[in-house]
């Protein structure tokens, strides 16, 4: 069975629960025995407790780095490299956090979770057992993960300021954001969410860190995109590190809203912002910021984290011959504003992802004759029957955040999308009258890679799906047009011809193409003897783990020479729970503590 991708069925395991099974008891039997293997480095007793097919995977705790080990082989190698330069101890099981589970009625496991320490670390961990034909039941899943470092607790909670302040804390503040008294020791670039919730995490570790936002305004990243932007993640999903949105806060967040809130998140936490400033250049590592006034200040780190978004919000529009031939306006999605705009006009919005249906359903809504060209196939699902299914720990009702951060980090990506072809097919069920109807109107969808949604698909490119919130219905009842039967070949004065003959006129195209590569940015800003050392920063490696985000982007050696430049890139809920995998690697560096990245 090993190396054999399956979800481990009761069929496959030739197993059954019993009705009465003491959960609480065979997590506690099964976990003193981990607990004992790892701490006297038993390898083969630690073996003896996973199934052949078992999943490790680890975030920093016992590699420095994030892993999915596969199957026995792989995890044996793993722990045989990796034991021996740790001391474990403290093993403790969550009790209050011992569940069974039945995802499927031929799916059943004990989830738990437990604490643990490593030689400078403080852990967490989740495991899962599944039934054997024998009665025993041994891991499917184990997951670790690096909660905090030994010493350098983060100073919140008991360890905040218990000083009173009169008069003085806007004078201080405004010394700390100028970095009067303390240059930073790390330069963040970028003020969306990723960039305030690394600050706000390496704030509470004790790092002064600045961040740089080109912007008037923290929030401005949402601010100054398309009016119609909306979050498609519901709120649960999507809180911040420390502040969490308030219980009244809608389940979709509008982008103007959301932007309000990451200015008045900053001003809570106290975080070091300059707006209207630059990153001109950089070495290793000599950041010069230049200010609204042209004014110019240096700062010498051993951290810059590049938090720019995805593909640092550089349009992508294809390379369509005639471009300079059409008498009409062409721009990309990113610099898009409103429908308004283009009133009385014919548009035409060439994709058919997420931007490509807001802009079309925003243009449809006041009264623009829209039409929109779909040159691939889209993975589409509905909000209403996908998100419940798929988000059902980040939902009303659901378990704390940290807590469901940790079950969501414990699949690995190569097991959620065997979970997700599941899901995947259940919500298409669920969604069959929306997806009939626009197959007929001639739009073509797709179930994903290997039908397992739109996981994979954000993983390796960040788009080809939609979550729909209205714009299908817009489709299906003709408010959207929809050409999609054949590729473009050029552009004419009036619109577009494609390879059939046929044309579209258009006073205004727009390109709801996608992003640049994430590395761009950091190419206009690196010495240009370190651009080529830049490793690929999106999609999946072999293991299944993202390339380089929410880590160092020129490799993992410790003379790799990109060592001290990080990405940080996500949505809102990625941001949240890696900010503190990035800001325990800087502090680590900083202590003189961080290990060697497994490789």
């Amino acid at each position: 069975m090993a190396n054999q991708l399956v979800l481990p069925t009761l069929d496959t395991l030739r197993s059954s629960v019993a009705p009465d099974v003491n959960v609480q008891a065979v997590a506690s039997q099964w976990f003193s025995a981990f607990a004992e293997a790892m701490q006297s480095k038993n390898i083969t007793a630690v073996l003896d407790l996973l199934v052949d097919d078992v999943f490790w995977r680890d975030m920093l705790a016992l590699t420095w780095d994030f892993h999915t080990f596969q199957s026995t082989p792989s995890v044996k190698k793993f722990l045989a490299d990796q034991l021996p330069l740790f001391t474990l101890s403290s093993f403790k099981l969550r009790n209050d956090l011992v569940e069974l589970q039945r995802p499927y009625p031929d799916i059943a496991w004990i989830q738990a979770f437990f604490d643990f320490e490593t030689t400078v670390g403080i852990a967490s961990g989740v495991f899962r057992l599944v039934p054997l034909a024998d009665g025993s039941w041994k891991a499917h899943t184990v997951f670790t993960n690096l909660e905090n470092l030994k010493g350098f607790p983060e100073q919140n909670g008991p360890r905040r300021d218990h000083q009173p302040n009169h008069g003085k804390w806007a004078a201080k503040r405004a010394r700390e954001i100028e970095c009067v008294d303390e240059e930073p020791s790390v330069v963040v670039i970028g003020g969306g969410q990723s960039g305030l919730d690394v600050a706000a995490r390496l704030k509470m570790l004790g790092m002064k860190t600045l961040v740089v936002e080109k912007n008037e305004r923290i929030g401005d990243n949402w601010r100054k995109r398309y009016a119609a932007l909306c979050l498609h993640d519901p709120v649960w999903y999507d809180h911040m590190p420390y502040i969490p949105f308030p219980v009244s806060w809608p389940v979709y967040t509008p982008a103007l809203k959301l932007a309000d809130w990451l200015e008045s998140y900053a001003h809570s936490m106290e975080l070091d912002v300059w707006t209207s400033a630059t990153v001109m250049s950089g070495k290793k590592w000599t950041v010069t910021v230049q200010r609204a006034d042209r004014k110019e200040r240096t700062f010498e780190v051993n951290h810059v984290v590049f938090a720019l978004g995805f593909g640092s919000g550089i349009g992508r529009i294809p390379d369509i011959p005639g471009q300079n031939d059409f008498k009409g306006q062409m721009l990309h999605s990113s610099k898009h504003n409103l429908a308004t705009d283009h009133a009385g006009k014919k548009v035409v919005v060439v994709g058919a992802c997420t931007s490509a249906h807001d802009i079309c359903a925003d243009y449809a809504d006041n009264g623009v004759d829209v039409t929109m060209v779909q040159r691939n196939p889209s993975y589409i699902m509905s909000t209403k029957e996908g998100m419940p299914r798929l988000m059902a720990i980040f939902w009303e009702g659901g378990p704390p955040t940290d807590v469901a951060d940790r079950v969501n980090a414990s699949y690995p990506n190569s097991l959620l999308k065997l979970v997700h072809q599941r899901v995947t097919k259940d919500i298409a069920e669920a969604d069959k009258e929306l997806l009939d109807g626009l197959r007929k109107r001639g739009f073509k969808t797709t179930l994903g890679d290997d039908d397992s949604g739109f996981l994979l698909m954000a993983w390796n490119k960040g788009g080809g799906y939609y979550l729909d919130v209205g714009a299908s219905q817009m489709i299906i009842d003709g408010k959207i047009k929809l050409k999609s039967d054949g590729p473009i070949s050029r552009f004419t004065q009036t619109g577009l011809l494609f390879e059939d003959g046929s044309t579209l006129d258009a006073d205004v195209v727009v390109f709801a193409t996608g992003y640049a590569d994430a590395r761009h940015s950091y190419r206009a800003l690196l010495p240009e003897s370190l651009r080529d050392k830049l490793y690929p920063i999106w999609g999946l490696d072999k293991e299944g783990e993202l390339n380089s985000v929410w880590r160092e982007v020129g490799g993992r050696s410790k003379d790799a020479e990109l060592n001290g430049i990080w990405c940080m890139m996500g949505n809102l809920a990625l941001c949240r729970f890696h900010s503190k995998h990035i800001a325990l690697q800087i502090k680590s560096y900083e202590e003189g503590i961080f290990g060697t990245r497994y490789q």
